[in-house]
């Protein structure tokens, strides 16, 4: 689980990312309020500076999950996937929620940039023990 694991795992949720918000990026759109071209499209989507920062992200979350797996002797594919599930929703998801909600944000907002932080999180996992 060393430097390639990491990248490894960043690179399968950063993928999964993209796959991700591919399939909501209408309700992603309307709920984050992102200002979009006359193509619904948008308008910052060819600045490369969002996708390097969430790659970057990704690459410190798995970082840091590693590290939580090694001192807790996190080493199976079962506790990887549960235990990264575990960190998605009930560490991340809930630090989305308290910021959205005191932004006012959609709840829906909420559940998709939830689900991403979540299911990425057990990716990572996955990836962390599978390497």
């Amino acid at each position: 689980m060393g430097y390639l694991g990491v990248l490894v795992a960043a690179v399968a949720a950063y993928a999964f990312g993209a796959v991700w918000y591919m399939v909501l990026a209408k309700p992603w759109v309307r709920a984050a309020g992102v200002e979009t071209d006359k193509n619904g499209k948008p308008v910052n989507a060819s600045n490369p500076m969002p996708y390097i920062v969430a790659f970057g992200s990704a690459v410190l979350v798995a970082g840091m999950m590693r590290h939580i797996f090694a001192l807790s002797g996190i080493d199976t594919v079962d506790k990887g996937l549960v235990s990264g599930l575990g960190i998605g929703l009930f560490l991340a998801s809930p630090w989305l929620l308290t910021c959205y909600s005191f932004g006012g944000r959609p709840f829906r907002l909420t559940l998709i940039d939830g689900g991403y932080a979540t299911i990425g999180s057990a990716i990572i996992g996955v990836v962390l023990t599978l390497i």
